[in-house]
C-alpha cells in the first residue's frame, strides 16, 4: 500500500492530467455535500446530485487508471 501512496504522490505533483482530476473530484464533491446537506432538493438539484456522483466516479475511475499505468511502468524492467 504504501507503494501505492507513492504513486499517487508522484503523479499529484507531476502528472497534470491527474492533479487535474483530484482538484475536479474535490470541487464535485464540495458542490455534493452542500446539496446533501439540504433537507429538501427540487428536482433540477436532484438530477445535479445525480451527474455529481457520475462525475466523480468518472474521474476517480480515470485517476485509477493514471495509477495502475505508472505501477505497471514502474514494475517493467527497463
Amino acid at each position: 500500500m504504501a507503494d501505492r501512496e507513492a504513486v499517487i504522490q508522484r503523479l499529484s505533483e507531476a502528472n497534470q492530467e491527474f492533479q487535474r482530476l483530484k482538484q475536479e473530484h474535490a470541487v464535485y464533491e464540495q458542490e455534493l455535500s452542500g446539496l446533501q446537506s439540504r433537507s429538501f432538493l427540487t428536482t433540477e438539484q436532484q438530477w445535479r446530485v445525480s451527474e455529481l456522483k457520475k462525475l466523480k466516479l468518472m474521474g476517480k475511475d480515470r485517476m485509477e487508471a493514471l495509477i495502475r499505468e505508472q505501477q505497471r511502468s514502474a514494475q517493467t524492467p527497463a
